[in-house]
């Protein structure tokens, strides 16, 4: 919801911009194109502004601040996974439904990789009642699905944690920067290698070009199942 800053200079400033006059969605939407394309470091009122066509203090009616436009971007990316989510049916099995959520998540973060560390580092300061009602509701489905299968409160919460780290772990270590020179076609000097120890980082060496190569949803979901089994083996 909207902050109401009352008569001061972000209510004096006009909010129809170049694409038409302001709304939440379409504020959270462009700070989500800037920041794919320049990263989070980009990311300011004065920049959004400039791409909306608007003073930066006519966004102050849809975000507080650098923060709650950082809080607005985790807020896309679970209502874009919303959208995932409803295009299809849900999967009968509760653990089906898990995977289903579980690759609906990998393609959202895939297709916004700048943003995707947002998803941990915002939970660690924003507390569980202040975050985005979509984050909530995601959150409540995967929730849900645990306590239809049968686990209790406390049981739900461990396999919540177990399903979230994964998941979230997955996508960061698949995200994560590989590549030191794009224009060579070497794998090793296209990895950078030849600056890494050999005799210090042997297995990291030999390793690395695996590595390079994304795991995908075939990955996720095989370590998904593999924690489910661990973790609710009669599930």
């Amino acid at each position: 919801m909207a902050k109401d800053l009352g008569p001061g200079p972000a209510r004096r400033a006009s909010d129809r911009g170049r694409y038409g006059r302001l709304d939440r969605e379409r504020v959270l939407s462009a700070a989500l194109d800037l920041v794919d394309r320049e990263g989070l470091t980009a990311l300011s009122m004065r920049r959004l502004g400039a791409e909306l066509g608007v003073e930066a203090m006519a966004l102050y009616r849809y975000a507080a601040g650098k923060d709650a436009l950082l809080d607005g971007l985790v807020e896309a990316l679970h209502r874009e996974l919303e959208e995932h989510l409803d295009a299809a049916e849900a999967v009968p099995a509760w653990r089906g439904e898990l995977e289903r959520v579980a690759r609906a998540t990998y393609d959202v973060c895939v297709g916004h990789p700048r943003a995707v560390p947002l998803l941990a580092t915002r939970m660690l300061t924003v507390p569980l009642a202040r975050r985005p009602p979509a984050t909530l509701r995601h959150q409540e489905r995967v929730l849900a699905l645990l306590r239809e299968a049968g686990f209790g409160a406390a049981r739900s919460a461990t396999l919540f944690r177990a399903y979230t780290g994964w998941v979230l772990g997955f996508v960061s270590v698949e995200l994560q920067a590989m590549v030191d020179s794009p224009e060579e076609p070497d794998p090793a000097f296209r990895l950078g290698l030849h600056r890494m120890p050999a005799r210090e980082l042997p297995t990291l060496r030999e390793t690395a070009p695996a590595l390079a190569e994304r795991g995908g949803p075939r990955e996720l979901a095989a370590g998904l199942a593999a924690l489910l089994d661990r973790f609710a083996p009669t599930g």
